[in-house]
């Protein structure tokens, strides 16, 4: 059964005595509707937790009596760093201010030690109920369902917290979080077992190392770094007296900025272990989980679902390691402090020092399991959903950066598109008009840079560049250059929006080819190619093109190409010609990434090689701007480029000779390539499949607009019953698109390129063919408008037509589904 807020209390220890008439003053001259000169003050001290002392102060007059909370330091002489009592009231005011995270409403904060003796804020004091016991007893089965799922929402909630809006993007520091606290729980536990207090236990110092040598790789960039609770369990949540809804999430002293996904092993360790009874036991999905509870897996899911999260199995065995190390180490804290009398919690703390060498040899024995976590999700696509919630559902987070997008797609990309047209038709065409520069600018400030940038491969470069110590750039400068850390599902919703106009992706540096070769250079350049090329794209000061097409072959299949890239000592030299090279007419273009045959008598897949050439190098001849149905995509262009003896350094090789399949995974994408290449996928491969799914969206927005405004035969468009059919078809082909679209981001996230490859080709040829469906029925809705250039739909549609190519021919794509079909039939 729940426990009522209010039952939690007891008579103040006697360790914990307060000077009540300092307090009643401070409180009333400080607090926000305390009585002011009430006839009753009472102080009760609630005896669950054992950390900060935390009171309930009654004051009123009569038969009104208002309730409050505070929460205080311990007294006598306390670790370093712990306790920090203000960081908990400023983190609740940030919440309570500015987000609907479920937090009571923080009144005032004192640092006076006059007052009672140590610093100490007051808050809401909230009715209603907490659970205790994680197993939920007294509970019936569909509403501790019901419980479990209000948790992980809960959980959601805070973890999709905009540290940076509220206030708190200083929290802590995002980076290298798991490594800091293994350091941090390791220092307090030395410290809480020097001599003359707790024997120490050598098995705590073999767990440290083994979680010294299994940190995620994603920890070390913070670029999925938010808002961590630090101690998030059941019992710190209080839930509405009679609805199982979260109301307030308690006990913020460990909160700081960090890796999520700590949070969320800490919250599962019920499931895993129980230490109620003063030693640690078996959890409930080893011993049995009560009916109704969810399986950790279950929980899991329900959290991810609601955070935006992906599935943790890879790294889900340090995780929970690292709780019951935590664990372990602040048990062993609090015994030290009941050793020496200043600890609340009674006899749960004088068991503490028993509860931490349990979760120790707990801790060893799970790691040495073979398997934590199934691979995937217990659901399908048809189940295990919130009823809130569908598959594709965006988290918070991404619904503020949609809600940022939009917005400023509205007010400053959709004004600017005539003027960029101008521009673009003019004399001066191969020029940048000055508005985009000032527009990246703006949307550096706005958090809206480089987007697209997956947090593994910015993991490798700050670990590569920043080496984790000083650098040019400040933390925060960059970070906001190596993305927000979004997953390829995650990037979708963005992806879409900015796919609405044509000029939107650059103005965002979210562009090809600079994507595709940005990412390249991420995943496979060494330290000086990422401060000489990578720094200056991720900064949007130049821009770059990739040259691997070539006018004399049939370059779907790329092992015809036939440009030669030769050593010759401690150079190579490059000869042939390259057509379509996306970017190369941009003034702006200083890098080439170029595929060419470094051996020639190699195995069939292993003669190509990648190099990174500079646009300005003797030999390059750029012969003439190519045009896409008329259109010459200025400034932006496509060149045909020649290389005589272009001499380029050797050290310019990317990964080394023969591996440019392998890389040509990240940037070409042709799925021809899928046959053979064993390379990682690139978030690009799939960015114009988003990006048409938006242009087909612009399409329905401007048919619809026009139908609703335009008469013929005596009444507008929009009421003739051909539109009619039309465009609602037109409606079930855009949403049917973009979940198969969606499906293969989620694919790619989860199962990696192989397994998604399916799924992927038939996105390559559903998302195009969508989008030239629904522009084509706009086009005719305008009629002769719709084909000039006073609006956008001539050139939408030139450009998906030419990604039935670019991205690879429809034929090859149809090829690959047809080739899994028929290896399934045969299974």
């Amino acid at each position: 059964m729940a426990s009522r807020t209010g039952d939690l209390v007891s008579q103040v220890h006697p360790a914990h005595q307060l000077d009540l008439d300092p307090l009643l003053r401070y409180a009333s001259a400080n607090v926000s509707g305390f009585p002011s000169s009430p006839s009753h003050f009472k102080v009760s001290q609630f005896g669950h937790g054992q950390s900060n002392p935390t009171f309930l102060l009654e004051a009123g007059s009569g038969a009104t009596v208002k309730r409050y909370v505070l929460r205080k330091k311990p007294p006598g002489k306390l670790l370093p760093s712990a306790h920090a009592v203000d960081r908990e009231f400023q983190v609740l005011r940030a919440l309570g201010d500015h987000t609907a995270v479920p937090v009571p409403k923080a009144f005032c904060l004192c640092t006076d030690p006059n007052i009672i003796g140590t610093a100490f804020y007051i808050m809401e004091f909230l009715e209603g109920r907490i659970f205790i016991d994680a197993k939920l007893p007294g509970v019936a089965p569909e509403r501790r369902r019901a419980i479990y799922r209000a948790t992980a929402k809960a959980l959601a909630s805070l973890h999709s917290a905009n540290v940076d809006a509220i206030g708190l993007g200083r929290y802590g520091r995002r980076d290298n979080y798991c490594n800091r606290q293994i350091e941090r729980w390791a220092k307090q536990y030395i410290a809480s077992t020097a001599e003359g207090k707790p024997a120490s236990n050598p098995k705590m110092f073999q767990l440290i190392g083994w979680l010294r040598q299994n940190v995620p790789p994603e920890d070390l960039s913070g670029t999925t770094a938010g808002l961590v609770h630090g101690d998030f369990r059941v019992d710190n949540l209080v839930f509405h007296p009679i609805e199982d809804r979260v109301i307030g999430i308690l006990d913020w002293e460990l909160s700081t900025l960090g890796n999520q996904m700590s949070d969320v092993a800490y919250s599962c360790l019920p499931y895993l272990v129980d230490y109620g009874n003063g030693g640690v036991d078996q959890g409930f999905e080893l011993t049995g989980i009560p009916e109704g509870i969810p399986s950790q897996a279950e929980f899991l899911e329900d959290y991810c679902s609601a955070a935006g999260k992906p599935w943790p199995a890879v790294a889900w065995k340090f995780y929970i390691a690292l709780a019951l190390f935590r664990g372990a180490s602040i048990f062993t804290g609090i015994y030290n402090r009941w050793l020496m009398g200043n600890a609340s919690g009674g006899e749960r703390a004088q068991n503490s020092g028993v509860r931490a060498n349990c979760l120790i040899d707990f801790a060893l024995s799970f790691i040495a399991r073979k398997s934590v976590l199934p691979e995937f999700p217990p659901s399908d696509v048809s189940k295990g959903f919130s009823e809130e919630r569908g598959r594709f559902v965006p988290s918070e987070r991404v619904k503020v950066l949609r809600d940022k997008l939009i917005k400023f797609m509205e007010e400053h990309i959709y004004p600017m598109e005539r003027e960029f047209s101008k521009l673009a038709q003019s004399e001066s065409h191969w020029t940048v008009h000055p508005e985009e520069e000032r527009l990246k600018e703006l949307a550096k400030k706005e958090g809206l840079w480089n987007l697209w940038i997956p947090f593994d491969s910015a993991a490798r470069v700050k670990k590569l560049i920043f080496k984790g110590v000083g650098h040019a750039f400040s933390n925060d400068g960059y970070n906001s250059l190596l993305g927000a850390g979004l997953s390829n599902l995650e990037y979708g919703y963005l992806c879409e929006i900015m796919g609405r106009s044509l000029w939107a992706p650059q103005v965002f540096n979210c562009g090809a080819p600079d994507t595709g070769n940005m990412e390249v250079l991420l995943r496979y350049g060494n330290e000086e190619q990422l401060h000489e090329w990578l720094i200056p794209l991720l900064e949007g000061k130049i821009r770059s093109g990739f040259a691997m097409t070539e006018p004399q072959v049939a370059s779907s299949d790329a092992t015809n190409i036939e440009c030669s890239i030769k050593r010759q000592g401690d150079s190579y030299i490059i000869n042939g010609t390259k057509w379509w090279t996306s970017g190369a007419m941009d003034p702006r273009c200083r890098i080439l990434i170029v595929m060419g045959k470094t051996d020639f008598s190699a195995p069939k897949h292993k003669q190509q090689s990648m190099i990174l050439v500079d646009i300005r190098t003797p030999g390059i001849h750029i012969k003439r701007p190519l045009t896409v149905f008329g259109f010459d995509d200025a400034p932006h262009g496509h060149a045909e480029i020649s290389f005589d003896n272009v001499c380029v350094p050797a050290k310019n090789i990317l990964l080394g000779e023969g591996h440019g399949f392998e890389i040509a995974q990240i940037n070409f994408l042709y799925l021809i390539l899928f046959t053979f290449l064993q390379g990682r996928l690139g978030p690009g491969r799939l960015h114009h499949c988003l990006r048409l799914i938006g242009a087909a969206e612009r399409g329905m927005q401007l048919m619809a607009q026009r139908a609703l405004s335009r008469k013929v035969f005596g009444k507008f468009i929009a009421e003739h019953g051909s539109f009619l059919s039309d465009i609602a078809k037109c409606r079930i082909e855009v949403e049917r698109t973009r979940l198969l679209v969606l499906e293969a981001a989620d694919q790619l996230d989860r199962l990696g390129n192989k397994k998604a490859r399916g799924t992927l080709a038939m996105a390559k040829v559903a998302a195009p063919n969508t989008a030239l469906k629904i522009l084509d029925m706009a086009i005719q809705v305008h009629g002769a408008a719709g084909v000039s250039s006073d609006t956008v739909l001539a050139h939408l549609w030139a450009a998906a037509r030419t990604l039935r190519i670019a991205d690879g021919p429809d034929e090859v794509h149809l090829g690959t589904i047809a080739k899994l079909e028929l290896q399934r039939a045969k299974l």
